[in-house]
């Protein structure tokens, strides 16, 4: 497995693991299978799971906690604060504070059971709290020892630009891949600048660009049935950007997983994608990608054909983008 460096200094794995969906919004959690999930993911080589406090809430960290405490492999491991929300619910509100994120890591360290967090992420900015505030607060949470480094999610340029002049920003987390190009226009390339990492979650488009998904049939609890983009018209609109995916993945003699995965992988060796599965067959399709090489043409033919082919549909509802680009 390739290996990339995040900001100054965090050498991970060229593919990450996400592990939200073990707990909650795609559909049931099954411990036992994510368990060997997360094994079989070391062995293969991936050493950079994300996870975040508000994932169950807390299941996900206190699983990841598990899997540490059972394995001897050299981890990475992110997490997030910031999206607070009362168990069984899906609103929420942010927290950016000081004193909440001291709490918040305390109970993320517990859970995970270890010292110091790798990469301490702010889950989503409240736009009500300067960013230099929040960014004190977490260099408080350094100096202390609890966390590593400080990464942003959903961030702008210009809260980037600022929060970095506080203290350094080792990546930034925002959602990235065929269907969702926003951070190209100023994100990435001020990312680039800086020196600073880029982690996209949902690389797959939620499965979408996978060829799944376009019937619009979900399992109960999966909350993909209630995203703009999956549904009816503009599922059927944003099936032409699936096919896309699957014709180029065939002439390359790969899966769609793959070719979307290696279009990610090709736009930087900054970038470190973060796949999200529960499922043995879709993590080592997904670890494929690795060994697909995609040439100056492949990344002009794909540009073409998705000039031709817009997205239809918001990211998420608008609960969903509270905190997005901010």
């Amino acid at each position: 497995m390739e290996r990339r460096t995040l900001g100054t200094d965090l050498t991970v794995s060229a593919l990450g693991l996400g592990c939200m969906g073990m707990s909650e919004f795609y559909g049931p959690r099954d411990d036992d299978r994510s368990l060997r999930v997360l094994h079989e993911a070391a062995e293969l080589g991936l050493d950079f799971f994300d996870t975040a406090d508000m994932y169950g809430p807390h299941h996900n960290e206190d699983l990841i906690g598990r899997f540490l405490n059972e394995t001897s492999a050299p981890m990475k491991v992110a997490t997030k604060f910031g999206i607070v929300r009362a168990p069984g619910e899906y609103r929420r509100s942010l927290d950016n504070g000081a004193d909440y994120a001291q709490q918040a890591c305390e109970g993320s360290l517990r859970r995970l059971g270890v010292e110091r967090i790798d990469l301490y992420y702010v889950h989503r900015v409240d736009q009500d709290r300067p960013i230099e505030e929040t960014m004190e607060g977490l260099g408080r949470l350094v100096g202390e020892g609890k966390i590593a480094r400080i990464g942003l999610c959903e961030v702008n340029a210009e809260t980037l630009r600022r929060a970095h002049a506080v203290h350094p920003v080792t990546a930034v987390q925002t959602e990235y891949s065929l269907w969702s190009r926003g951070p190209e226009d100023e994100v990435l390339p001020t990312c680039r600048e800086l020196g600073i990492g880029f982690v996209p979650y949902s690389p797959l488009g939620r499965g979408f660009l996978t060829g799944r998904f376009q019937d619009g049939k979900f399992e109960d609890g999966d909350f993909r049935a209630f995203l703009p983009r999956f549904q009816n018209g503009a599922a059927q609109a944003n099936g032409r950007i699936a096919d896309l995916v699957a014709r180029t993945a065939k002439r390359k003699g790969c899966t769609p997983a793959q070719l979307a995965l290696a279009w990610l992988l090709a736009q930087g060796d900054n970038i470190v994608p973060i796949p999200g599965t529960k499922q043995s067959k879709y993590l080592r399709d997904n670890v494929g990608a690795a060994k697909i090489t995609l040439s100056d043409t492949d990344l002009a033919d794909i540009d073409a054909g998705l000039s031709e082919r817009p997205v239809s549909g918001a990211r998420y509802t608008a609960e969903g983008m509270k905190g997005v680009d901010a």
